[in-house]
C-alpha cells in the first residue's frame, strides 16, 4: 500500500519561473519537511486546476534529504526535481537555471560559481554578475543570455549507447541518436518540425526495450551552419517549451553527424540550439564536458491556498490532464 500522506500544517509558499518557457512551480524546503507526493505534485502542474508547470523544483538543503547526502559535502542544496505527472526524474537541465536563480533571489547564493546537487550528479551553475535575480532578469533576444544575467550550467558528459533507435509518427520513421545526458533522450534528424505530430503522447521508440524507464525525444531540423532547431516531448510532460538536457543531447548528436566531435578534432563546438520558447546555446569541450547558456527567470511568488492544498492531499486522482 501507498504510505498515507498529510497535508502541511502550515502555509507552503511557491514560486513560478521559466527558462526559456520550460516552466516550473518552486517549492521552497530547505529542510525537506513537505511530503510531496506524486499527484499533489500532478495538483500543482496542473495548468487548469493548479499553479501549472513543466514540472515542480523541490528546493532541500542535500544534507536534508536521503538522495542528496552522498553529495551534501559538494553542493548545499538539492534540486529535487519531478516530471507534471509526479514522477521523479533525474535531471532538468532548464531546471537547473531556474533553480539557481532561485537561490539567488532569495539570497542563499551571489553572482559566481554554484554546485547543485541532482539526481544525475552535481551540476555546476555560473550566475552572471549583471543579473538582478528579479523578474526583470530576462533576456529574451540575448544568444548566450549573459548580457541580461543569463546562467551557464556544467552539465557534465553525454554517454552515448550503441543501441540503434528507431522513432515513428503517423507512419515515417527516422533512425535516432541514443544520448543520455543524466537523462534518456533520443535525437531525431527530420525534415521539418511538423514531421513531429502533437506531440500530445510519447513518440514510439524501438525497440522499447532501449528505454525501459520511458524516453525524452526529440526531433531536430538544420537552420543553419551550427544552428539547428527543435522540438521534443518530454517523459512525464508532453511536449514542453525548452528542455536543456534535449538542447545538450542535440547539440551532442549534430556534433557526431557533423563530425565535429571535439574528441576526436581536440577544439571545442558550439551549436545553437532555437526552441518553441527561447534560445539556448551549448558548447562542448574536448574533454566531453558540456556547458549551457541560457536565461532564467522568476514571474511569481506566493502561497498555496491551504484549502485547496488539503483537497489536493485527499483527492488520488487517475488521470490528470496537463495539456
Amino acid at each position: 500500500m501507498d504510505p498515507v500522506s498529510t497535508s502541511p500544517t502550515a502555509p507552503v509558499a511557491f514560486l513560478k519561473g521559466h527558462g526559456t518557457e520550460n516552466d516550473f512551480v518552486i517549492v521552497p524546503d530547505p529542510d525537506n519537511a513537505i511530503d510531496l507526493p506524486p499527484h499533489v505534485v500532478a495538483a500543482l502542474c496542473d495548468r487548469r486546476a493548479g499553479i501549472g508547470g513543466d514540472g515542480l523544483l523541490h528546493v532541500v538543503r542535500s544534507a536534508a534529504h536521503p538522495e542528496a547526502r552522498a553529495m551534501a559535502g559538494e553542493a548545499e542544496w538539492f534540486m529535487d526535481y519531478r516530471n507534471a505527472d509526479g514522477s521523479v526524474a533525474e535531471m532538468c537541465g532548464n531546471g537547473v537555471r531556474v533553480f539557481a536563480r532561485y537561490l539567488q533571489r532569495a539570497g542563499h547564493v551571489t553572482a559566481g560559481d554554484l554546485a547543485v546537487a541532482t539526481r544525475g550528479g552535481v551540476k555546476w551553475a555560473h550566475l552572471a554578475k549583471s543579473a538582478t535575480g528579479g523578474a526583470s532578469a530576462t533576456s529574451t533576444d540575448s544568444a548566450t543570455g549573459a548580457e541580461d544575467g543569463g546562467i551557464t550550467v556544467r552539465m557534465g558528459r553525454a554517454v552515448l549507447p550503441d543501441d540503434g533507435v528507431t522513432v515513428a509518427v503517423g507512419g515515417r520513421e527516422w533512425p535516432a541518436r541514443n544520448v543520455n545526458m543524466g537523462n534518456p533522450h533520443a535525437v531525431a534528424f527530420v525534415e521539418e518540425l511538423a514531421h513531429a505530430g502533437d506531440l500530445f503522447s510519447e513518440p514510439p521508440v524501438s525497440p522499447a526495450s532501449v528505454y525501459p524507464d520511458g524516453v525524452n525525444v526529440e526531433f531536430v531540423v538544420d537552420r543553419g551552419p551550427r544552428h539547428v532547431a527543435m522540438r521534443v516531448h518530454e517523459r512525464g510532460s508532453g511536449e514542453t517549451r525548452s528542455c536543456g538536457t534535449g538542447a545538450c543531447a542535440v547539440a551532442v548528436a549534430a556534433a557526431r553527424r557533423d563530425g565535429t566531435d571535439p574528441a576526436v578534432t581536440g577544439a571545442p563546438v558550439t551549436y545553437t540550439v532555437d526552441l518553441p520558447g527561447g534560445r539556448l546555446v551549448i558548447t562542448e569541450h574536448p574533454d566531453g564536458e558540456i556547458e549551457m547558456t541560457g536565461p532564467a527567470v522568476i514571474v511569481a511568488e506566493g502561497y498555496v491556498d491551504p484549502v485547496w492544498l488539503e483537497t489536493a492531499f485527499a483527492t488520488r486522482p487517475e488521470a490528470r490532464s496537463n495539456g
